[in-house]
């Protein structure tokens, strides 16, 4: 079976990024160029590459985002000796929205990344089917084109837990939105799983935070830490400096400290586990 449009949602290109439009532009050109190089056409191309025709003219017209698995069987049925393939990193930058691409570059970067949730399942920790279920709660709603595109670009930025070396990851999360049935019973069961999963990683912490306990620093809204190689850091918080990204060494002392405390209150990784496991159990 050749694989269409149905099997691919939300790979289309956002009209409205330019810089993204432009990338898989020059992608698709010069993957036809390749093609007809090697004096291949559309559909018997297509079929070497498990492609329909018509799927492989709107990828090389620039109106569809070739899937990395695409760039590397082109490569090599075309014989691009890895030209094609390279231009992969590129090509993953384009699976984020325009608005949330900084910062999954800064999450690629960091070496450290603490973060504290209070509405929500943090994004990096969300699955497919939970991460769609709150997109498709929004309101206005947004079109089925976009929650697609959408949800796949949020499980794109959790690539960080394959990189290599592993990023230390610390992640504090309120109980209310852990005890959410976001999507349903079954979704939200593989929801919990899924934090199982990852906060059993070595490099991974995974706090709770109980409803019951007294006012922190974060009831102001969520806190993210960043921190690189070289020493320098990002840091933001809803509820401080405007919301706004900040790497001054004096807030992000302040953003440090409110994180600490947060994490000193909330549940140890343990405890949180088995509360995380007990929810799983009384369903």
């Amino acid at each position: 079976m050749l694989r269409t449009e149905a099997d691919e949602p939300g790979w289309e290109v956002d009209p409205d990024d330019e810089w993204g439009v432009a990338v898989v532009a020059t992608v698709g050109r010069q993957l036809k160029l390749r093609r007809e190089a090697v004096g291949m056409r559309a559909g018997e191309f297509g079929r070497a590459v498990g492609y329909g025709e018509d799927l492989v003219y709107k990828i090389e017209s620039g109106k569809r985002i070739p899937r990395q698995e695409y760039l590397d069987r082109a490569d090599e049925v075309l014989g691009a000796g890895g030209l094609l393939a390279a231009m992969k990193e590129d090509v993953a930058k384009v699976r984020y929205p325009k608005r949330v691409r900084e910062l999954g570059e800064l999450e690629a970067r960091a070496v450290e990344i603490g973060v504290y949730e209070c509405n929500s399942v943090h994004r990096l920790l969300q699955t497919q089917d939970h991460a769609r279920a709150l997109m498709e709660a929004a309101q206005p709603p947004y079109s089925a084109g976009d929650v697609e595109r959408m949800v796949a670009a949020r499980l794109a930025r959790q690539s960080v837990f394959e990189r290599d070396p592993a990023p230390s990851l610390h992640f504090v999360l309120e109980e209310a939105p852990v005890r959410r049935e976001v999507g349903g019973t079954m979704v939200w069961r593989r929801q919990l799983e899924r934090l199982l999963e990852v906060g059993r990683l070595n490099n991974v912490t995974l706090q709770v935070m109980p409803t019951n306990t007294d006012a922190h620093p974060g009831v102001d809204g969520k806190i993210e830490l960043l921190k690189f190689p070289d020493g320098t850091a990002v840091g933001r918080s809803d509820g401080a400096f405007n919301g706004r990204p900040t790497g001054d060494p004096k807030q992000l002392r302040i953003l440090e400290l409110r994180y600490g405390t947060i994490r000193a209150q909330a549940l140890p990784p343990r405890e949180s586990l088995a509360f995380i496991e007990n929810l799983l159990g009384e369903t």
